[in-house]
């Protein structure tokens, strides 16, 4: 992928997550208090991490998974007690870092390896499964199609990824969120409509032999994110 609104996008979000958010971050992903915004963000990502895990198998040893957009590891040490081997990658070597040293000793067979980089990048290898939960609800529909073509090429199983649901509520809330203070604002999302997003998978001729599996919308109050599933053919 050339300089596109996607490589701009990526280093706004860099910013955000590395300097300006780290801390709130890694509170919103512990069992620290937080403001009751954050309370029903941090009760809506553990809906969709559930989601998320249901959707893949329960035995994942053997298997080599990407957990594209990591943040402080939570999804891919989840992966890693399956027995799955997880490449865990994020935007933010803050996050990465806390991350590792968030890692349990306990974890068992599995094994993850955190980095710090772009998840397009070709040289951390193949994997039969690809994670993204709301590591690309900040990019527009054509750069998202974009990504899953890319990480497609690299991927033998299936894709989960989620984006942010467009709809009339959801404007309503992204529109109340810039007045709140900046510890509880988050990077501007791109509410992609679903049929809309379904169409360009479908065109996407990189994705022709893929298919769409489950999806399901999840609500928490300031979270709404839904979770797509594509499949291998």
């Amino acid at each position: 992928m050339g300089t596109t609104s996607y490589e701009e996008k990526r280093e706004q979000l860099e910013e955000y997550f590395d300097r300006t958010a780290a801390d709130q971050w890694a509170k919103l992903t512990s069992d620290e208090p937080v403001s009751g915004i954050r309370k029903t963000v941090r009760a809506g990502r553990e809906r969709m991490r559930q989601t998320l895990l249901e959707w893949l198998p329960h035995d994942l040893h053997g298997r080599r998974i990407l957990d594209a957009g990591c943040g402080t590891g939570t999804l891919a040490v989840d992966l890693a007690r399956r027995g799955a081997h997880v490449v865990a990658i994020d935007l933010s070597p803050t996050l990465v870092e806390l991350a590792r040293k968030r890692v349990p000793d306990d974890l068992g067979e599995g094994k993850v390896e955190f980095v710090s980089g772009d998840m397009l990048s070709t040289s951390y290898g193949d994997f039969d499964h690809v994670v993204a939960m709301d590591s690309m609800i900040h990019y527009e529909k054509h750069d998202m199609v974009q990504v899953l073509s890319g990480l497609a090429q690299r991927t033998s199983r299936s894709l989960l990824f989620t984006f942010a649901p467009s709809n009339p509520i959801l404007a309503t809330m992204i529109r109340v969120g810039r007045i709140f203070p900046r510890s509880d604002r988050a990077p501007f999302i791109e509410p992609i409509a679903e049929a809309s997003l379904r169409s360009a998978i479908g065109e996407c001729e990189a994705l022709n032999k893929w298919q769409i599996g489950n999806t399901e919308k999840i609500s928490s109050g300031f979270y709404t994110s839904q979770a797509m599933e594509i499949q291998k053919r």
